[in-house]
């Protein structure tokens, strides 16, 4: 049974920082591409960052400098690091692992940011 368990999401405010975290089980975690997602109120998911198998980085346009993916293969743990949070960026963050033919979701975490 493949499991993505996100943790580390909460509220905090305008300006402050969190880390979020994903456990995969399930997978063989080090031949996934891992990738954040966040889906706010009424909008349509979209993705935040994502490292492939070989930690090539990819980052949305708006989070460039301020968040960092990173992964550990050992620990089958992908991790989100956002700084300088905005108000704007309340939502639901997922964790996703995609393969070639295979793609799970984790069950999200709730990131809300203060003004």
């Amino acid at each position: 049974q493949v499991q993505l368990v996100e943790s580390g999401g909460g509220l905090v405010q305008a300006g402050g920082s969190l880390r979020l975290s994903c456990v995969a089980s399930g997978i063989i975690f080090r031949g996934n591409t891992m990738a954040w997602y966040r889906q706010a109120p009424g909008k349509q998911r979209e993705m935040v960052a994502q490292i492939t198998v070989g930690g090539t980085r990819n980052y949305a346009e708006s989070v460039k400098g301020r968040f960092t993916i990173s992964r550990d293969n050992a620990k089958s743990t992908v991790y989100l690091e956002m700084n300088s949070l905005k108000p704007e960026e309340t939502a639901v963050y997922y964790c996703n692992a995609r393969t070639s033919v295979t793609e799970y979701w984790g069950q999200g975490a709730q990131v809300t940011v203060s003004s």
